[in-house]
């Protein structure tokens, strides 16, 4: 079977292999999508944290069940055949935040594509845990759920409610998936995004947007999304809260982010920090099913899996770039 590599930074290699043995508690699948992430464009560029090379990117999968195992229980609703979004978190169940199921914040996670080989193959044998099934949505759109659950998870820790204001600022796909799940509380929602074309993109959704917070005549929001992974633009979100209110820091950011410390006190902030969704996947999956949230549109971009080589470092620099699937088919 094909599989890319990603070398080194700025560097993919294919290579032929033979498919993968499941193991014990595994079941064997074949990838159909697999999402281009901030991460696996961070990683090509040599900026992502926590990250050694060589390495199979691929973390945002949507899959179809080829095997299952014969020795454990499988979840519900899965057979062969069936089509799945892919948990891509490795968490070990037995430390004491797994036990308080905080999973996404295990003393041992390792995250599929980032510490581990991910899904940039054609077949992958995975823990039967981690599959979760919609016997009605796409593979485009199972292989989006795991941004969403980045989003999902950030509009939890917030505690948005619909008589409160949010502030996204940035509009990548983790900034939509934050605003999808900021819209359907309820809430007034805002977008800072300086790409013109996605402010527009945005606009579409229903969502007031502007370059820059002069455009909404400096008015602060309950709670301020910053989805950038930009230090600067992290810093800067500092001023954009309202007080009393929160900030959520949904992108990562290497180094140290710095705040004038009078003006936090004054305003009595709460600062958050958010990172993948634990446990939301079955949830986001009905939203899907039920048209709450609707990620089609996203979808701007698409490339085979064996030209990726070619074709992945054209994508940072696509002004239309939202969304970029990768198709095994």
């Amino acid at each position: 079977m094909q599989q890319v590599i990603l070398e080194r930074p700025g560097k993919f290699r294919i290579q032929e292999k033979p498919e993968p043995a499941a193991g014990a508690g595994e079941a064997l699948v074949k990838i159909h999508r697999i999402g281009v992430c901030g991460t696996d464009l961070h990683a090509f560029a040599g900026r992502q944290p926590f990250f050694d090379y060589p390495r199979v990117l691929g973390h945002e999968l949507g899959v179809e069940v080829l095997s299952l195992p014969t020795d454990g229980a499988v979840p519900e609703g899965i057979s062969v055949g069936s089509r799945c979004a892919i948990e891509p978190y490795l968490y070990c169940g037995e430390c004491p935040t797994c036990r308080a199921g905080r999973t996404n914040c295990c003393h041992r996670l390792r995250t599929l594509g980032v510490h581990t080989d991910g899904g940039m193959q054609a077949t992958f044998a995975i823990p039967v845990r981690l599959l979760h099934p919609s016997a009605s949505l796409s593979f485009d759109q199972l292989a989006l759920v795991e941004t969403l659950g980045i989003g999902a998870q950030a509009v939890r820790r917030s505690q948005l409610s619909g008589a409160e204001s949010a502030l996204v600022v940035g509009a990548g796909p983790i900034g939509l998936a934050v605003i999808q799940f900021a819209q359907a509380s309820g809430a007034r929602v805002r977008v800072l995004e300086p790409n013109p074309l996605r402010r527009d993109f945005v606009a579409r959704l229903g969502v007031e947007a502007a370059a820059d917070w002069s455009g909404f005549d400096r008015q602060p929001a309950d709670i301020v999304f910053d989805a950038t992974g930009n230090l600067a633009s992290m810093e800067n979100s500092f001023d954009l809260v309202a007080p009393g209110g929160r900030l959520v820091f949904v992108g990562l950011v290497i180094g140290r982010v710095s705040f004038d410390d009078p003006s936090f006190h004054r305003r009595e902030l709460t600062i958050l920090a958010s990172r993948n969704s634990a446990g939301l996947f079955p949830w986001i999956i009905q939203r899907i099913e039920q048209g709450v949230i609707d990620t089609q549109p996203w979808i701007t971009h698409r490339l085979a899996l064996s030209s990726v080589p070619d074709r992945f470092p054209e994508l940072p620099g696509q002004p239309q770039l939202v969304k970029a699937l990768i198709e095994v088919d």
